[in-house]
């Protein structure tokens, strides 16, 4: 029997990988031909989809297009300063909040936990008129601020139960003795909680910017100025009712994706260490 089984780990790993390489081609195939695509001309893109650029079909215009008529690189600052700072005060203001709901004991912290976790079940595209008039109350409407403040509020539920999760794991002797020390609650959180939940962290970031950086419902409503304009919704710029440049939709498809590639590539480890944390002991 154990020499049975031996001969068909081999067999069962070799089904696994190819299941997980025809679902890999299957993620980065459109991601490839967005790529190739956005370095041909109209022509090539619709006689050869499927090819490489190459000759007649190697085109620079999609990325001419982007650089002088539309105001990208403004696009690119906008959806930066909105996606790094919408993360920042996601994570603190998540790691604050988990921290309340995991370490202390009072009453209604179970209904207020509930409150947090059904900011998962409900959409808050369903309130976007009511956030409208908030900001336009507020006097922020069209502004980068508003993004900023829908966004953190958007993705605080996943970073609190995420976060409050794993803030239980945390020994409760190492903060006693921090407390002993005369370490406020603070810089217990931020000095020795915050740095074992980096991976958490590093998964958080990646579920909290992806939707971020891509979205285009909430820069559509709320910031639709050519001053406040995204990366998303810049790229609407060259899709008309009659004609779409289809090179320059492209090009700046392709230039969204790389600061999503970087990110990845950065925080690879970290993100597969907290999706996998937990599943073994």
């Amino acid at each position: 029997m154990f020499r049975t089984s031996a001969r068909q780990n081999p067999l069962r790993s070799s089904a696994l990988h190819l299941v997980l390489i025809v679902y890999t081609l299957i993620c980065v195939a459109p991601i490839l031909l967005i790529i190739m695509n956005s370095f041909k001309s109209r022509r090539g893109i619709f006689g050869a989809p499927l090819e490489f650029p190459r000759g007649e079909t190697f085109s620079l215009e999609g990325y001419e297009t982007v650089f002088t008529i539309g105001n990208f690189p403004l696009y690119f600052q906008n959806s930066l300063i909105v996606t790094i700072v919408s993360l920042l005060l996601t994570v603190v203001f998540g790691a604050m909040a988990a921290f309340a709901l995991s370490e202390y004991r009072y009453r209604g912290r179970e209904i207020l936990t509930l409150y947090m976790i059904l900011g998962l079940m409900v959409p808050i595209r369903l309130g976007t008129v009511g956030i409208l008039n908030m900001m336009a109350a507020a006097g922020i409407s069209n502004t980068l601020t508003a993004l900023i403040l829908v966004y953190t509020a958007q993705h605080l539920p996943l970073a609190i139960f995420v976060m409050s999760e794993l803030m239980r794991q945390v020994s409760d002797d190492l903060k006693n003795a921090a407390r002993i020390d005369g370490l406020s609650e603070y810089r217990i959180l931020f000095r020795l909680v915050m740095p074992v939940m980096r991976p958490a962290i590093a998964t958080i970031a990646v579920f909290t910017m992806i939707p971020i950086w891509n979205d285009l419902w909430f820069p559509l409503v709320l910031a639709p100025s050519e001053e406040t304009r995204t990366v998303t919704l810049g790229a609407q710029f060259f899709i008309g009712q009659f004609v779409t440049n289809w090179s320059a939709v492209l090009a700046a498809l392709s230039l969204a994706i790389i600061p999503m590639l970087v990110l990845y590539m950065l925080f690879s480890r970290q993100i597969i260490r907290g999706i996998t944390s937990g599943a073994v002991k």
